[in-house]
């Protein structure tokens, strides 16, 4: 059963594929991309889901139903308003009994073991549910309810899948469920599509529109269901490179879309020695990235070093040179990635804010150099701008190198809670200047009409905000004898007092939700650097500043040549411009493989010599599975399908005076073959 859902599992990235099977493999058949690195599973035909008509199903061997997407939607919100109409949380919805009356009802009305869309429609209906609607205020409550409902019936619906489908077959079907793209107006009826937003969307093979679970668990933060150990495998196998796909997005710089790679398994040693896209998987492209932000952080070093030392004219303008071509392709990049997957992902990475800043700090730097290269010759007042950088850049490094660390995590939690509360405390303290300086024009003395200004009182409101200095207070009677220090002391209450109790109060409960969730939050974090490091724009095969060469040059080509000529012309150059690193990366993943059985032969030998140790015999008893006699007579003494076992989820909220857990704790195993139960590594 594992291996027909598997491979029923891939229809959404195998429509566009001829009858052959083995054109799964292949889809266009051209032989200058790498055509074989896949494993060799062979793959059902199943029809696509636009062919169906948005009334019917289309029946499947084994009994099964495929739902159009538009349907399986409003099918599980229709569902899900009916079971859920009050408020509830988390803990209350994975009680035992709220867990026997809709947790499990649910799941087992919507497990389809055919249809691996389930997971993206409960998703998107999680998304819609946490939409903000100013028409449904009183009832965001209980969508927020539904929404967490939608996100653990996604949870307890992978995992079964999971379950049922063990090996590769199975990490090849969670791959579809979670990496490939569905169209939500997928057979949905032509007055719900000609409402869909008419902006102009680039071509990409009929795989326009589409978005992945992936994503929309990234966007509406679905922490429970990416900390899965079934979605942890799929993102830690995406990560290393495992499953390969082409990744969808909206917009690219450099389109080149002629080729479609399906979900697929990638195996090192029936791959090309020269394979660009290589470069897009996430663990070989963070690193490339460091790489580059290194030769940025060096050539701004370089650059900052001769301008201190005001001698060097000459070696100041190289390396201002060099730092501003590299520079500028490399700002070019980042913001390629905002467009990639849109600023709502993108915002979700840990120095997002550090490299808006440093974009900002740049532009401020470039708009004056400008101006001073077309005014003077030989100024340098634009350099002071660019040593403001020098805190982003070194802090960034910081949070590259360790992505991971829950400090980090917390840090970004805290300076987007804090920037939007400063925000506001400074627009509301605004009214004090403006109330003091009107109040010193009106009212107040003359030697302080001619000596204060706005810069001046928002100095001594800084000073008595920070309690640095009282310089404001000592001068509140000039602007008026009762007003002056009536405003003066209020903003002191509220700013030392209001304001930073409030501060201090919600970046301790930002920070605490955090620490409490640390597990959740690092494989969300894992999950986003995964997800934005599969890139589908073909300017990021371009290191910088090639990256603007490319997009100067390649660009226009493309409007003169055909698809298939241009897509030549565009592997051809990434493989030039990068073939020391293609070469090191293809020759370090086949030693890898070849290390890995080199090393199996080598425990081969060194098995013999377990004996010696005074566990050797118990571990040569669990070191391989018994025979096939053996789990007969086994299964005919204690068989597992009735064998009951306690679900940890529902263990944990049971009644502690109860000796035995309820029934709703307890699920039946699914299988008694004991290959459910073999263990699988990526």
């Amino acid at each position: 059963m594992g291996q027909d859902f598997s491979d029923a599992s891939s229809r959404s990235s195998f429509d566009d594929d001829d009858d052959d099977p083995e054109a799964a493999l292949n889809p266009h058949g051209d032989d200058d991309d790498d055509t074989d690195n896949v494993a060799p599973l062979r793959l059902r035909r199943l029809p696509p889901r636009g062919e169906q008509d948005a009334s019917s199903a289309v029946l499947l061997p084994g009994d099964g139903t495929i739902m159009s997407v538009y349907m399986m939607m409003h099918r599980i919100r229709r569902l899900v308003i009916a079971a859920i109409d009050d408020i509830y949380t988390l803990d209350e919805l994975r009680a035992p009994h709220m867990d026997r009356q809709v947790v499990r009802p649910l799941v087992d009305r919507l497990y389809n073991p055919q249809d691996p869309a389930i997971v993206y429609c409960l998703v998107a209906n999680r998304v819609q549910f946490l939409r903000p609607r100013s028409s449904e205020a009183l009832h965001q409550g209980v969508h927020e309810s539904r929404a967490i409902l939608c996100e653990l019936v996604a949870t307890r619906i992978l995992r079964r899948f999971r379950e049922d489908h063990p090996g590769r077959p199975g990490l090849l079907l969670l791959a579809n469920i979670l990496v490939s793209g569905f169209d939500p107006c997928d057979a949905a009826p032509e007055s719900v599509r000609s409402r869909r937003p008419q902006w102009a969307i680039q071509k990409r093979g009929g795989h326009e529109r589409k978005l992945t679970a992936l994503e929309l668990a990234i966007i509406s933060e679905s922490k429970m269901l990416i900390k899965s150990p079934a979605c942890q495998l799929v993102v830690d196998a995406v990560y290393k490179g495992v499953v390969v796909y082409t990744p969808l997005s909206f917009v690219d710089f450099l389109p080149d879309h002629y080729k479609h790679h399906p979900v697929s398994l990638y195996e090192p040693r029936r791959a090309p020695i020269l394979n660009h896209h290589r470069l897009i998987v996430p663990q070989i492209r963070n690193a490339i990235e460091l790489l580059h932000f290194a030769i940025l952080l060096l050539l701004y070093m370089l650059t900052v070093a001769h301008y201190g030392l005001g001698a060097d004219m000459e070696g100041l303008r190289l390396y201002e040179t060099l730092f501003n071509v590299f520079a500028a392709g490399w700002v070019l990049e980042q913001f390629a990635a905002v467009v990639e997957h849109g600023w709502e992902v993108h915002a979700q990475n840990l120095w997002s804010f550090l490299d808006l800043t440093f974009v900002a700090i740049y532009g401020a730097y470039g708009f004056v150099r400008a101006v001073e290269l077309l005014l003077f010759d030989d100024a340098y007042y634009a350099l002071p701008v660019l040593c403001t950088a020098a805190p982003v850049l070194l802090t960034r490094i910081a949070f590259t190198l360790m992505p991971d660390n829950i400090v980090f995590i917390a840090l970004h939690a805290m300076m987007r809670d804090f920037t939007r509360l400063t925000f506001i405390a400074v627009w509301c303290f605004a009214g004090f200047v403006v109330g003091l300086l009107f109040l010193a024009r009106t009212s107040g003395e003359d030697s302080l009409n001619a000596g204060v200004t706005w810069a001046t009182i928002t100095k001594w409101l800084l000073w008595i905000w920070f309690g640095l200095d009282g310089t404001g207070i000592e001068r509140s009677a000039d602007f008026h004898l009762i007003l002056g220090p009536t405003l003066i002391i209020t903003f002191a209450f509220l700013g030392n007092t209001l304001f930073l109790t409030i501060l201090v109060a919600i970046l301790t409960n930002t920070f605490s939700k955090i620490i409490s969730n640390e597990a959740a939050e690092i494989q969300f974090r894992r999950a986003v650097l995964t997800f934005q490091g599969v890139k589908s724009d073909a300017i990021f095969s371009y290191p910088p500043p090639f990256n603007m060469a490319a997009l100067m040059i390649l660009l226009p080509i493309k409007f003169l040549v055909g698809p298939l000529a241009f897509h030549r012309i565009n592997v051809a150059a990434i493989r030039a411009l990068n073939a020391p690193v293609l070469l090191l990366i293809g020759l370090w993943e086949r030693r890898r493989v070849w290390a890995r059985r080199a090393k199996s032969s080598r425990f081969r030998y060194w098995r013999y010599f377990a004996g010696l140790s005074p566990h050797g015999d118990i571990q040569a008893v669990f070191s391989s599975e018994p025979p096939p006699e053996i789990v007969d007579a086994l299964e005919k003494m204690d068989a597992l399908h009735d064998l009951a076992t306690v679900d940890r989820e529902l263990a944990a909220h049971s009644p502690k005076d109860l000796r035995a857990p309820p029934a709703s704790a307890v699920r039946r195993r699914r299988t008694s073959n004991s290959s459910s139960i073999r263990r699988f590594e990526v």
